[in-house]
C-alpha cells in the first residue's frame, strides 16, 4: 500500500507517462517519534503520547493487553519487538502436537492462514481478477440484450465494471513498468558515463546528455534530489519497479492462483478454518513488523523506537499476501484472534472488492460479541469511502446490499501528516463524513522493520497502529471499560482544528473542515484520552493527576 503514496505525479517522456516518486507534503521530515509527540510542546502534530507517560501514567500500574496484528507477517525476533511477542501459554513449541486443542498446531507466537505445510503464499492477485473468472464463464460472451434474472443482471453489471477496471489497472501498471524500468536504465548509463554511484544536482546540471531521453531524465532527476539524496531516489525507483513488476505479474494476472499449491484449504467453504501453518513471518514480514512496531516497540530501551504502548503483547495473524487478502482468511484471523484472547484486532489492510462478505461480516459480529475492539485503516487512494467501496468495513450487509446493523466497537482510521496547516490530512489518505472515524499519524513513521532495521514508511496502515496502540494503552490503565466505550474515549478527547484541510475528490482540490471528512473531526489523543478515561472511571480513586 505505502509504494502508492510515492508514486502519483506524472510527466511526459517519449509520450509516456512517467511517475513521480514524491508528493509535497510528505517530502519534508519531520522529528524523530514525531508521531508521539505533543502539538504545543513540540510544534508536530502528534498524540502527546510522551507527555501523558511523562505527567499522568508515571509510577502507575496497568495490566497488560493482546493486540493482535492481522497483517502479512511479523520478524518475532526483532530486537524491539521479541520482548512483547504473545507466546501461547497452553502450547510446547516444536512438538508436533495441538496441545491447547485449539485446531493449530505449535501456534507459540500466532498463526498464518496463508500457508501449509509445502509453502507459503507469496503472491496473490487482486479480488477483482478472482471475481472475473468467477463470472468469466457465464458472462464473457454476455451482451447487454442478453435476457437475464434480476440477480443475473445485477452480476453482469459487477462483471462489466470489474473488466473495465482491471483494464484500465493493467494498462497503467504495463505503462509504469516500462517507465520506470527506462529511467533506471539511463540513470544507470549516466552513472557509469560519470563514474558516480551517488551524483548530486550540481552533478546532473554540470553532466552534458548524449541525447534528447537522457535530457529528459535529468530534468525529471534534479527536482527530486532538492528533496532527498540520490541514493534514497534510486532506492524508492527500485521500489517503483518492484511493485509495477508485481502488479504485472500477480496482482493482474488472469492466470495466476497461488491458493492451490500453497495452502491446499477447501477454498469455496467458509467454514473451513483449520488450515495454515505456524510460520508467522513468512516470505516478506516487512509491512506487518513495521505496523506491530507501531502498536508496541518496546519503550525507552535505548533500540529503534518507541511503541504507543508500554503493556502490550503482539500476537501475529499473518493474513495479507502482496496482492489482495482473501476474506476466507481474514474471517478465520479475526476468529483466531479472539478465542485467543486478543482484546485489540489492528487490520491495516483494505481493497475494493470482497468475494464473501457475509464470511467477514460473520467473524466481526462475533468479536464485537466477544468484547473486542476492531481498528481498521481507511484506506490510501485518497477518495471518499461514503461512494467508494473499501472492505472490510463495519457495515452488515444482506445478498442484495442492504444494510442490516452496523459493528459498533469499530474504529475506521484515516492518515494525518505533522503540519498544524492546511497540510494536516495526508494527501493519500481516504475520508468520510460517516465513514472515517477519527485521523491518527500515518506520514513518514519510523517503525520496525525484519533483521532489526528500521524505516519511514506512509499510509493509513501507520494510522491504524497508532490508534490500536492507544486503545490498548487505555485499556492497560483502565481494564474495567469495555471495547465500546474505549472506541467512546477515543472518539471523544480527538484534538481538533479550527482551520480547513486540503484535500482531493474527483480529481479537484478543495478545502473542508475535518469535521466534514470524519465523525470525530480530530486528531486522535492520548493525553486527552486518559483524561477522559479517568473521568469516566465510576467509583474508582482517582489514578491519573
Amino acid at each position: 500500500m505505502n509504494l502508492l503514496n510515492k508514486l502519483l505525479l506524472t510527466l511526459a517522456i517519449l509520450a509516456l507517462p512517467m511517475i513521480s516518486l514524491s508528493q509535497s507534503a510528505e517530502d519534508e521530515s519531520p522529528v524523530a517519534n514525531w508521531q508521539n509527540l505533543d502539538l504545543k510542546n513540540d510544534d508536530v502534530f502528534g498524540i502527546s503520547t510522551e507527555k501523558a507517560y511523562k505527567e499522568l501514567l508515571k509510577g502507575e500500574k496497568s495490566s497488560t493487553v493482546l493486540v493482535a496484528v492481522i497483517d502479512g507477517g511479523i520478524d518475532e525476533e526483532h530486537e524491539d519487538l521479541k520482548k512483547v511477542m504473545w507466546v501461547n501459554p497452553k502450547e510446547i513449541p516444536g512438538n508436533g502436537i495441538d496441545d491447547d486443542k485449539n485446531g493449530y498446531v505449535d501456534d507459540i507466537h500466532g498463526w498464518n492462514f496463508i500457508g501449509s505445510a509445502k509453502a507459503n503464499v507469496h503472491y496473490d492477485n487482486l479480488e477483482l481478477i478472482r471475481l472475473i473468472n468467477k463470472y468469466n464463464p457465464k458472462y464473457a460472451s454476455a451482451l447487454n440484450s442478453t435476457p437475464f434474472s434480476e440477480s443475473e443482471r445485477k452480476e453482469f453489471q459487477l462483471y462489466k465494471k470489474l473488466i473495465t477496471d482491471y483494464m484500465d489497472k493493467l494498462q497503467s501498471a504495463q505503462m509504469g513498468l516500462q517507465n520506470t524500468t527506462m529511467i533506471k536504465k539511463y540513470l544507470d548509463e549516466i552513472k557509469a558515463k560519470m563514474d558516480n554511484e551517488n551524483p548530486s544536482a550540481d552533478d546532473f546540471s554540470s553532466y552534458k546528455p548524449s541525447n534528447d531521453i537522457e535530457g529528459q531524465v535529468i530534468k525529471f532527476v534534479k527536482p527530486e534530489l532538492k528533496k532527498r539524496d540520490f541514493k534514497k531516489f534510486y532506492e524508492e525507483l527500485l521500489d517503483g519497479i518492484k511493485y509495477y513488476d508485481a502488479q504485472v505479474k500477480y496482482h493482474l494476472n488472469v492466470e495466476f492462483d497461488p491458493r492451490k499449491d500453497s495452502v491446499g484449504d477447501n477454498y469455496t467453504d467458509s467454514n473451513d478454518r483449520n488450515y495454515g501453518n505456524n510460520d508467522i513471518t513468512g516470505p516478506d514480514a516487512e509491512h506487518g513488523t513495521h505496523v506491530a512496531g507501531i502498536v508496541g516497540a518496546v519503550r525507552n530501551n535505548d533500540l529503534g523506537i518507541n511503541g504507543v504502548a508500554n503493556n502490550v503483547k503482539i500476537m501475529a495473524v499473518r493474513t495479507v499476501p502482496d496482492g489482495d487478502e482473501r476474506d476466507k482468511d481474514v474471517a478465520n484471523s479475526i476468529r483466531y484472534a479472539v478465542d485467543n484472547g486478543a482484546k485489540v484486532l489492528n487490520m491495516s489492510f483494505g481493497k475494493a472488492y470482497s468475494w464473501d462478505k457475509k464470511a467477514v461480516d460473520e467473524a466481526i459480529q462475533y468479536a464485537v460479541s466477544k468484547g473486542a475492539l476492531l481498528v481498521h485503516a481507511a484506506g490510501n487512494d485518497a477518495k471518499n469511502t461514503e461512494k467508494e467501496d473499501n472492505f472490510p468495513n463495519r457495515l452488515f450487509q444482506d445478498s442484495t446490499g442492504r444494510t442490516m446493523g452496523t459493528a459498533s466497537a469499530w474504529i475506521e482510521v484515516g492518515a494525518s501528516s505533522w503540519k498544524n496547516n492546511e497540510d494536516l490530512v495526508a494527501t493519500f489518505s481516504n475520508f468520510g463524513a460517516k465513514t472515517v472515524d477519527v485521523f491518527a499519524p500515518g506520514v513518514k513513521i519510523n517503525s520496525t522493520m525484519p533483521g532489526s532495521t528500521y524505516k519511514e514508511n506512509d499510509g493509513t496502515s501507520m494510522a491504524a497502529p497508532v490508534v490500536s496502540g492507544l486503545a490498548a494503552l487505555i485499556w492497560s490503565y483502565y481494564p474495567q471499560f469495555t471495547a465500546n466505550q474505549i472506541k467512546e474515549i477515543i472518539m471523544n478527547s480527538v484534538t481538533k482544528v479550527d482551520y480547513k484541510v486540503k484535500i482531493k475528490e474527483d480529481g479537484d482540490s478543495k478545502k473542508v473542515n475535518l469535521s466534514d471528512i470524519s465523525v470525530s473531526g480530530g486528531v486522535v489523543n492520548a493525553y486527552s484520552a486518559l483524561q477522559l478515561a479517568e473521568k469516566m472511571s465510576k467509583g474508582s480513586k482517582s489514578k491519573l493527576k
